[in-house]
This record gives structure tokens, sequence and C-alpha cells, in this order.
């Protein structure tokens, strides 16, 4: 099995910064994709960035230039770097890894960590 533990939520002033990290622990042979999801209270769950085993990134257009996905490899470690957050940042993020373990590919999800952005 895989688990994913997040860090590095919190309370935040609008335009501030926060960095968030996500762990990758367990039976691991490989991690393709890596990313962050969001969840706002009231909304569907939505992309914030990915990126691939060889460093390839995107980005949801509401984030674009104003967020930073990058992962250690050695360490199975996604962080993602916030600026100039806004009060409509606030949300639950989601660590996301598609892993190898044992003989199969799964998708596997952390317990989320809070983003609360103050105006």
């Amino acid at each position: 099995q895989v688990q994913l533990v997040e860090s590095g939520g919190g309370l935040m002033q609008a335009g501030g910064s926060l960095r968030l990290s996500c762990a990758a622990s367990g039976s691991i042979f490989s991690i393709n994709a890596m990313g962050w999801y969001r969840q706002g209270p009231g909304k569907q769950r939505e992309l914030v960035a990915t990126i691939t085993s060889d460093g390839s990134t995107s980005y949801a257009d509401s984030m674009k230039g104003r967020c930073t996905i990058s992962r250690d490899n050695a360490k199975n470690t996604v962080y993602l770097q916030m600026n100039s957050l806004k009060p409509e940042d606030t949300a639950v993020f989601y660590c996301y890894a598609r892993a190898l373990s044992g003989i199969r590919w799964g998708d596997y999800w952390g317990q989320g960590t809070q983003v609360t952005v103050s105006s």
C-alpha cells in the first residue's frame, strides 16, 4: 500500500505565501505523476497542479503565475509553493500520486490539509 501525508497548511493572510509538502511512503516501486487538488467550501475538488516523474508540470488557470509545483524523486515528495494567496484559495488541499505498488499501478490520495486565507 501507499500512504500520502500532507503538511504545511494553515491560516494565512491574503497576499501571503505558503508551502505545502506531501511525502509518499509504503510499498512503492515507482511514482509517475504527482499533484495537488483542492476542494473549497461548497465546491467540487479541482486540479491545482501536476508534475510528472521527468519534471513536466501543468497548472490550473486560476493558479498560473501564483504557484510552483516541484518534487524530490529520491524522497518521494511533492511540494506546492503558493504565493499571493487570495481568500478564494481557501480550501482543503489534497496530494495525489499515481504509484506502482506491488504489481499494480494505483491512484493514491492524502488525507488533505486545510489552507485558510483571510482578507
